[in-house]
This record gives structure tokens, sequence and C-alpha cells, in this order.
């Protein structure tokens, strides 16, 4: 029984000095933690000060910036794993400080309590300040009869309104609805005042606020920024619609039905202009304004049965769509 302790203390001995020590177990080369970025670590080989929270060793030091709104924020911590080794704690520790920047262990000020589990555990902290460093802790415990500093991998996520930056400090701006050929200028908003949009086809720019978007078909943009050393995205859809459903039949024959060239979507057009010509060209039908649909006759007559073609532009007070062209078939 002792032989086998024994063999496994060594064995984890060894193991430690063949784990690289973190970079991050002392405040100066503190880890960054964006928000809803889970972000893995292991403080096994960590060194440096002791715990802030009680019976505490092997710490990892992270540090976050807060939104332009502060407020509480949580962090996560789960899928610990944990070597299995005789006399070593399987729990871990957070805790959230405040601080002036210099790293003096006398410059922290705790902004939440010391939360310890050997399960995935979580710690909310009280309101935070906006647009402010903070450090978060992670720790090995050291309790329940244990002699070796719980040192084990996990993963952190920092979440909650104080660290919410999309649709806070990042925001792609309201989702656009274009008819085919207008275009509309999109409209970013970043307190990283940087801006990079994907994919570029049909902008403008692509590494401005505000680019004039033209696609020819629904598009999603993303547009990514840094924000306190973290990349963000945020996503805007520009819908690329027809604004009127030309038919491309009807049937003027007096029975009531179909009886009229309708379409649908031209009356919020009024100043529209509809031009119907022959396969010769030659003009059979003209209106400004749409508010008598055609009844398949040129000055009073009735055309004969066929295939006639249309130009229909809409003549937007906003906007500009190109004309619809396209063929319409007199059926009797």
């Amino acid at each position: 029984m002792w032989r086998s302790i024994i063999v496994l203390t060594v064995l984890f001995a060894s193991f430690g000095d063949l784990v690289a020590q973190p970079p991050n177990d002392d405040c100066a080369s503190a880890a960054t933690l964006c928000a809803d970025q889970p972000l893995s670590g292991n403080n096994t080989g960590a060194v440096g000060l002791p715990g802030f929270c009680p019976n505490t060793d092997a710490l990892l030091w992270y540090t976050f910036t807060t939104n332009s709104v502060g407020g509480p924020v949580t962090i996560d911590l789960g899928q610990i794993d944990c070597p299995i080794v005789s006399g070593m704690d399987n729990e871990l520790s957070m805790i959230v400080l405040s601080g002036d920047g210099s790293c003096q262990p006398n410059s922290f000020t705790a902004v939440s309590t010391c939360a310890e589990d050997s399960v995935d555990f979580s710690l909310t902290t009280s309101a935070l300040q906006p647009n402010t460093t903070y450090w978060l802790i992670v720790a090995g415990a050291l309790d329940n009869g244990a002699t070796i500093t719980a040192q084990c991998g996990f993963a952190l996520n920092l979440s909650g309104p104080g660290a919410d930056i999309v649709n806070v400090d990042l925001d792609a701006g309201e989702d656009q609805q274009i008819g085919e050929g207008e275009y509309v200028q999109l409209g970013a908003t970043s307190t990283g005042n940087n801006y990079t949009w994907t994919p570029n086809s049909g902008l403008s720019g692509d590494d401005i606020a505000d680019p004039i978007a033209d696609p020819t078909e629904t598009t999603i943009y993303t547009v990514t920024s840094e924000i306190n050393d973290c990349i963000y995205s945020d996503q805007v859809t520009v819908e690329v619609i027809r604004r009127i459903e030309p038919p491309n039949t009807f049937t003027p024959n007096g029975d009531g039905h179909n009886d009229t060239w309708t379409i649908l979507g031209i009356s919020s057009y009024p100043s529209c202009e509809v031009d119907i010509f022959d396969r010769w060209g030659q003009r059979v039908f003209r209106s400004v304004g749409y508010s008598e649909p055609w009844d398949g006759t040129n000055a009073g007559a009735k055309l004969p049965v066929g295939t006639y073609y249309y130009v229909i532009d809409l003549n937007q007070l906003e906007g500009n769509a190109a004309p619809y062209y396209g063929s319409i078939s007199i059926v009797r």
C-alpha cells in the first residue's frame, strides 16, 4: 500500500517536472478573457504568490475589461480534469479582484466571494464599473485532508451584463431590406473604432463603419472589431427582394377572371412608369402610375393573342431600383 502511494507521488512529481510552467502564473502575464469565448487553462506547475482564497496555491491569472455600461459578470469554470494522484485535492477556486494595475499584492480588492468546487461551478461578481480592468485568479485548493494542491485542467467562460460586447459595444446595425438593383448604407458601431466586413462583395468598403451595400442577392454581412485585445463579431442581413411581381400571362376574355394585368405591389409606387411593346418594338400601352391595369388593348382595340414585352420603372423616392424587364402573354 505505502509502495503504491510512494510510486504515485514520485510519478506526479516527475509529471510536474515535465509540464511547462504556465505563462500566466503571475499578474504581469495574465491571460485575457474575452466575453463568450471559452478559454482552456491548466494550473499544473504554477508557482508564485499564495492564493487569495484560503488554503489555495498554484495560481493562474486572468484579466478582463468590462463593457461601456458595466454591471455584474459571471465566470463559469468547467471541464475540470485532475490527474489521480494520492493526496492531491481535486477542487479549484476562483475569485475576482479589482486593482490599480501595479500587480502589488496589497493593491487588489476582492469584488466577489471565493468560489470552490470539484465539479462545474460559477462565480458572479457584484456590479462592476464600466470600461475597467479586473483580474480573475484560478487556484488549486488544499483542504479535506489533501496534502497536494489541486493542479488540473479546466475551461473558463466570461459572460453577463458587465461583460457582454455584442449588441453593447459592437453592433452591426439593423437588418435591411432592399429591392433588386437598390442599395443601402450599413451602420456598425464599435468602441474599438476598427471594422472588417466579410464578405466584401457588394460593399463600397470593408474597413469602415458605414459602407454602402448593393448585393445582387440576400447576403449576411459579418463585421469584426478588436475591443480591449479581444476580437468580436456581429452580423447584419441585407435581404434583396423583388418590389413587384408582374405576372407573365393574363386572359382578357371578358369572363370577369384575370381580365387585366394586375401587378402586386405596384400601388406603392404612384410615380411608376409602365410601358408595353409588341414583338416589333411598337409601344402598345403606357401608364404613369398604374391605377388602371392594362386590359390587353391598344387605344381601345383588342390586341391579338401573343407575347408582349414590358419595362417598368418604379421611380422611387428613396433608393434606385433598376427597371423591371420581362414578357407578358395574352391568352384568350
